[in-house]
């Protein structure tokens, strides 16, 4: 399994992480709902369970997968200034590309 995140993603999560409540707890990225041929996703801080893989990125972040969860390989986390601020998730090995 795989994991893209973005520079400036990682520049958030990096602060997020650095936070002393969250010392020695990772990103997790899961799957909120499916439907049709794609997936919508939410993130966390969190620690992973047996349920789970951990899988490394470029950026040096560490993240929390659900095992065998197809929607999940190939995920994608973005941060974006406009239109509005916030994180993006999307997987677009799987046709998810955020457009909706």
């Amino acid at each position: 399994m795989n994991c893209k995140i973005s520079r400036n993603a990682a520049k958030m999560i990096k602060l997020e992480l650095d936070k002393p409540e969250n010392e020695g707890k990772l990103l997790r990225v899961y799957v909120t709902h499916s439907h049709g041929d794609h997936a919508h996703y939410g993130m966390g801080i969190d620690e992973p369970t047996d349920k789970d893989v951990v899988v490394s990125t470029d950026k040096e972040i560490d993240v929390i997968l659900e095992k065998d969860n197809a929607y999940l390989d190939g995920v994608r986390v973005d941060y974006f200034y406009v239109p509005e601020e916030g994180f993006a998730i999307s997987n677009p090995s799987k046709g998810n590309h955020g457009d909706h």
